[in-house]
């Protein structure tokens, strides 16, 4: 699963990156300034990089067995400015974690 981990987290570091440009930045120039260059090329660049970033999601789900509402949270995540990040910081802790999920035996 950490092969797995890891693709997630890259995905969802470029995705947030790329939608961070495309509103503080691209918007702006778009609306502001009537310039739509940054919007055609980081919007597109985007909307495929927010495919494989379901696409990895998806595939974390099913190997870490999370239910459907965790799944779809996580995959919605991608949408909001910012939120890819956080939501990577969690999944992260909720998957680095192996001593809270199996308790090690105690020796007498």
């Amino acid at each position: 699963m950490g092969a797995a981990l890891t693709r997630y987290r890259v995905i969802a570091w470029i995705v947030g990156v790329a939608l961070i440009l495309l509103v503080v930045i691209g918007m702006p120039m778009k609306y502001g300034f009537d310039n739509p260059i940054v919007v055609e090329t980081v919007g597109q660049a985007h909307g495929f990089l927010y495919m494989v970033y379901l696409l990895a999601a998806f595939d974390l789900s099913r190997r870490a067995e999370w239910p459907l509402k965790r799944m779809l949270l996580v995959m919605l995540a991608g949408t909001v400015p910012f939120v890819s990040f956080y939501a990577e910081r969690r999944v992260t802790g909720w998957l680095d974690r192996p001593a809270e999920r199996t308790p090690e035996p105690v020796a007498s």
